[in-house]
């Protein structure tokens, strides 16, 4: 495969073609934040957190997804992607009905990581909440909240692409979106069992191992 030459940041880069922005910055060291993406998961540039500018383009890309070109000159820190990030965060927070600042689980929520690192604090905006959910404890193996669930997705794909079991889908539109189990039936599912690649993909504590007393 050839290689294409590239600048990000500043930085002059010479990287296989086909790859992503993303990895090119993270070979580089150059940190770019995600959220719905994951290394091991098809990037689907869903969250649009790890937005950056590319000069002659006419808006901001998903670098999860966006593969380089030759000649391509990439900026991760502008004025306008730093005020694009913390704007989604805003919004991912408004419609969240989890309390993460003052969650005792906050400390493994990733969004709210995201929202300290940008120095995102107390939304603007005012939204429409999602519908609260109660806490499902059906599964002797899952705990479902939710209320903490962003709709990153990352659940969805993490079983359907490394575990091949399909047990998650999308379902509902607008704010009555939500992660769902078959026809939206509680978790308890013989093949849903003493795996957990859900619980190590969820970023925010809706999914968790039910242990009383354990985030």
């Amino acid at each position: 495969m050839a290689k294409v030459k590239i600048e990000i940041d500043g930085q002059k880069l010479s990287v296989l073609e086909r790859t992503t922005i993303l990895k090119a910055a993270q070979d580089a060291e150059i940190n770019i934040p995600t959220l719905c993406h994951r290394p091991d998961l098809t990037p689907e540039g869903l969250c649009r957190v790890c937005v950056v500018e590319v000069e002659g383009a006419p808006r901001l890309v998903a670098s999860c997804h966006t593969p380089v070109t030759n000649g391509m000159v990439i900026h991760t820190r502008t004025p306008k992607v730093l005020a694009t990030r913390k704007v989604v965060i805003e919004l991912l927070l408004a419609g969240h009905t989890g309390p993460c600042v003052t969650d005792e689980c906050a400390g493994d929520c990733e969004l709210h990581h995201l929202a300290a690192d940008l120095e995102v604090g107390l939304p603007r905006f005012q939204v429409k909440k999602r519908r609260a959910y109660p806490v499902e404890k059906i599964s002797p193996y899952v705990q479902r909240d939710m209320g903490r669930c962003i709709l990153c997705r990352r659940c969805i794909r993490a079983c359907a692409q490394i575990v091949k079991k399909d047990v998650f889908a999308m379902a509902y539109r607008g704010f009555d979106s939500k992660v769902v189990v078959d026809c939206d039936v509680p978790l308890d599912k013989e093949v849903c069992k003493d795996c957990g690649i859900c619980i190590d993909h969820c970023p925010t504590s809706a999914l968790t191992q039910p242990k009383e007393g354990v985030c």
